[in-house]
């Protein structure tokens, strides 16, 4: 979802820089690198650690959360090319599923934001519903479970290169998005683009 469906993944790092900056400490965007894609849990328990700083995460990503949705009032964008694929999708039978290392509620909120029905899915699976996340292949086995395939039916699209790993070990093929790090470090990805809009005709036709 983050960083393939929306361009929020900067405003959630503002959003969990600015929680950390209440509560006394300073951090840098260099800190989110490693936990990319990893949900905003393992994220803030992780930048935590580093520092050594002492933190509730759970609590604490609640509060970023209330941060995070103040902030993509007005703001959150779908990224280029979304609209567009997924009608491509549902033209050839596609069954789709968004499955985001974040919270249900937030995954809901964005969809929210920018006046999408959640339901154009076939399933959701978010990181409510697995224990291990990113780069274990839990997320990406419940979402094809979901919709009765295996993981090696299945194309995962991500921007991240936890993602990348977890959609490996799932078996599935890897569809990576320049959207959150560079073309030449997704390169283990199966295939490599921009964004959507920019997608290789093959990525839906093997």
């Amino acid at each position: 979802m983050d960083g393939v469906l929306f361009e929020s993944e900067e405003l959630m790092m503002q959003a969990i820089m600015q929680m950390f900056a209440k509560k006394g400490l300073i951090t840098q965007p260099v800190d989110f690198t490693p936990f990319v894609g990893t949900g905003e849990g393992r994220c803030i328990s992780g930048i935590a650690e580093k520092y050594g700083f002492n933190i509730d995460s759970l609590k604490e990503k609640k509060y970023a959360y209330q941060i995070y949705y103040n902030l993509i009032k007005g703001k959150l964008r779908p990224l280029p090319g979304v609209f567009e694929f997924l009608d491509k999708c549902r033209r050839l039978c596609k069954k789709m599923v968004v499955a985001s290392s974040a919270d249900l509620e937030k995954v809901l909120k964005n969809f929210e934001a920018v006046g999408l029905d959640v339901k154009m899915f076939d399933a959701v699976v978010s990181g409510d519903d697995v224990e291990r996340k990113k780069p274990n292949p839990d997320i990406f086995l419940l979402a094809a479970d979901k919709i009765g395939v295996k993981g090696s039916q299945c194309l995962v699209v991500e921007d991240a290169l936890n993602g990348i790993a977890a959609a490996h070990a799932a078996g599935a093929k890897c569809l990576a998005l320049a959207t959150s790090f560079s073309r030449d470090k997704l390169a283990q990805a199966d295939w490599v683009a921009d964004n959507l809009a920019t997608a290789p005709v093959g990525v839906l036709e093997w």
